[in-house]
Formats: C-alpha cells, sequence, structure tokens
C-alpha cells in the first residue's frame, strides 16, 4: 500500500530535509510511476472518457470562435493575400493550441478533480479523506490560476521566435502552472486558502518538480489529453506525502 511508504524510515528523514536529491528523485519516480498506472485501472478509465471529450469539445471551440472571428475581420484587398493571411492565422492557432493546452487541462481538472481526488484518497490514505472545498475557495485558486497563466504566457510568447530559449521556457512556464495549480486543488481538500499557501511554500521545488513530469506530459501531442488525470493522481498523492512530513519529525 502507498501508505506504507509514509512511514518507511528512509523517506520520513528525507521528507524533513528537501530539497536533497537522493529524496527528491525516488519519490517523485515512483509517485509518478503510480500516477500514471492509475490512469489506466477501471474507475480510473470512466472519468478518462469524460476528460477527453470535454478537453475535446473546449478546444474544439476555442479553435472555431478564434478562426470564426479571423475571417470576419481579415477583409483583404485580394483574394490571394487573404488566402495567406488565413494559412498564417491558422498556424497561428495550431501554436496557439499549445499555450492552451495548460489552462484548458486546469479547466477540465476543475469538474472532475473531486471524483478523481476521492478515489485516490480511498487508495492511499482510506482513513484520512479530503472534503469537498467551498466554491469560493475554489474560485480563488481558480482566479489566481488564471490571471497567473495568462501573464506567464505572454511572456513564453514574446520569446517563441528566440532560438533555444523558447522551448525552455514553456516547459519551464508549464512546470510552475500546472505544479501550482494541480497542487493547491489536492490541498485545497484539507484546509484552508491559507493553509493551502503556507505548505505550497514549504515545498516549492519538490511541487516544481512534479509539475515538470506534469509539464512533459503536457507537452507530447495526443497524450497531452491525460494531463488532467495524471496531474491530478501525482499531486494528491504528492500532498499526501508532503503533508505527512511534519508528524514524522522525531
Amino acid at each position: 500500500m502507498q501508505l506504507k511508504h509514509i512511514y518507511d524510515p528512509y523517506y520520513a528523514i528525507e521528507i524533513v530535509a528537501p530539497p536533497a536529491p537522493s529524496y527528491l528523485r525516488p519519490m517523485l519516480l515512483s509517485l509518478a510511476l503510480d500516477a500514471f498506472a492509475e490512469i489506466f485501472t477501471p474507475p480510473f478509465r470512466r472519468v478518462l472518457y469524460k476528460t477527453l471529450a470535454l478537453t475535446a469539445l473546449l478546444l474544439v471551440f476555442v479553435f472555431v470562435a478564434a478562426e470564426t472571428t479571423l475571417a470576419h475581420v481579415l477583409v483583404l484587398p485580394s483574394h490571394w493575400l487573404t488566402t495567406g493571411v488565413t494559412i498564417i492565422a491558422a498556424l497561428a492557432l495550431l501554436i496557439g493550441f499549445a499555450f492552451a493546452i495548460t489552462p484548458v487541462s486546469f479547466v477540465v481538472a476543475g469538474f472532475f478533480f473531486d471524483e478523481l481526488a476521492t478515489m485516490i484518497e480511498a487508495d492511499i490514505d482510506p482513513k484520512h479523506p479530503g472534503a469537498t472545498p467551498p466554491l469560493g475557495a475554489q474560485m480563488r485558486i481558480a482566479a489566481v490560476f488564471a490571471a497567473l497563466s495568462l501573464a506567464l504566457n505572454i511572456v513564453a510568447l514574446l520569446l517563441l521566435l528566440v532560438p533555444g530559449v523558447n522551448a525552455v521556457i514553456f516547459l519551464l512556464v508549464n512546470a510552475y502552472l500546472l505544479g501550482r495549480g494541480y497542487f493547491e486543488l489536492a490541498a485545497l481538500r484539507y484546509g484552508r486558502v491559507e493553509d493551502v499557501a503556507r505548505i505550497r511554500r514549504a515545498h516549492e521545488l519538490q511541487i516544481f518538480l512534479a509539475g515538470l513530469l506534469v509539464a512533459v506530459l503536457a507537452a507530447v501531442p495526443l497524450a497531452n489529453l491525460l494531463t488532467p488525470l495524471f496531474g491530478a493522481s501525482l499531486m494528491v498523492r504528492l500532498h499526501n506525502r508532503l503533508a505527512a512530513a511534519p508528524a514524522l519529525q522525531p
């Protein structure tokens, strides 16, 4: 059981003393493998179909809305010029899809996070289940995430044409956003927004590295549709591990 690992003497020592590399690598890898494996279990597969449908629907809606807006706004003197600009705009929209994955996956996760978290908590720590957070707290977390996502993705877009930097910046931005966003959703089931901020600040490196794993998956075409499930599963596990750390101190 996952719960037994929490009381393992090796992890107890290392959790109290992050960011020791010897702790971060095996712990995060173990949690990530468990999280990825859980995606394909029968309970998760039922949610997977719903998240895939909703993610695809949101992305199609964004694409159609943007394309329709461009078609009405673009009025050029010649047909060939209009066609050329339309093709360039379509390519720009495809690039924009890469940036849309992060906020879209977070929106999808918000719809199904409680359902996913309940299943994960029942598996790893059935004696201490979380609770559905108040709507106001969820909206506050979502508003902060939306503002951060907008600001950081604007910076990433500005660096899009800088060779050797754009891909790295894109990955780091998404690692921070996904790590913070999913972790806060997981932590909010156990405390107030203020408590969530406190534990996030205390474990920023672990959360960022876990977010990096989610961001790598989000950068892989088609596989990125699994991002909401993987992010939820990984961050619920990570929060469970980190929240247990203080109690393990001698």
